[in-house]
């Protein structure tokens, strides 16, 4: 695995570090690929217990994807690889068979906010700020698996206005959502997801694997396909606009074509 992506045993705990504090975290290709690899560690290693995501430093969980990396498209397939490839990510991180738990500082954005949402428990700090703000920044869109997890969480009011107004909830807004399981002061994370990880150590492993599988799969069950929702939107001018506006730190100009 890449220095950008830090995993080590800590206990019965499989910790996974997001490590571009100067990015934000923002995860590159490597850091998608690499995630994958750590989903296989916690898989075929009995020992471990749970998997702990968090971003290094306390800026951000993960502020999405690197837009640096969307230059390279070109029409709406590109688009459909690229959310496929999330959607397969996101689906393998779904599906390990340990409790997962997300401890979160700082800004858990776009697919930050996907891969946060996946996981089994929320830890975060009151600071914290959740969203998806593509709406004034890159003018993509998600999968519909993507927009099925953030619906139920949140419920189809509080999603779209997250994402139609480009808002960023707190931590504490999204403990009182239901979202966030644990809310704690900055200083407190990483004790507070210590004591998570202790509780989910001590508990039946099959029951545990049982009820996230279940969920799992009532998740999945009836998600529409949204290729054609995808392919409209990446291959769009106003998508290409807004990459060219983000890269280059100036506000885009939407035109709806």
């Amino acid at each position: 695995m890449s220095n950008e992506l830090l995993v080590h045993r800590d206990g019965p705990a499989l910790r996974v570090i997001f490590n571009r504090p100067d990015h934000r975290n923002a995860l590159t290709w490597q850091m998608y690929a690499d995630l994958v690899a750590a989903c296989e560690v916690a898989d075929t290693d009995p020992d471990i217990r749970v998997m702990v995501l968090r971003g290094a430093g306390d800026v951000a969980f993960v502020a999405g994807t690197d837009i640096g990396q969307f230059a390279e498209f070109r029409t709406g397939e590109d688009g459909i690889d690229y959310e496929e490839k999330i959607s397969r990510v996101v689906g393998r991180l779904a599906s390990v068979r340990v409790p997962t738990v997300a401890a979160v500082s700082g800004f858990c954005v776009g697919a930050g906010l996907a891969l946060a949402s996946v996981c089994d428990i929320r830890v975060a700090t009151r600071s914290a700020r959740f969203g998806i703000p593509i709406a004034r920044t890159l003018g993509n869109c998600l999968t519909m698996s993507t927009y099925s997890l953030i619906v139920g969480h949140l419920g189809p009011a509080r999603a779209l206005d997250m994402l139609m107004r480009a808002r960023l909830f707190t931590g504490e807004e999204m403990h009182a959502f239901g979202f966030v399981a644990e809310l704690c002061d900055e200083a407190e994370l990483d004790a507070c997801t210590t004591s998570v990880v202790d509780q989910l150590a001590t508990h039946a492993p099959l029951t545990m694997w049982a009820a996230k599988e279940a969920v799992r799969r009532l998740r999945q069950a009836n998600v529409p396909n949204g290729d054609d929702i995808v392919r409209t939107v990446y291959g769009s001018e106003d998508f290409h606009h807004g990459v060219e506006s983000f890269l280059a730190k100036r506000k885009p100009r939407w035109q709806g074509r």
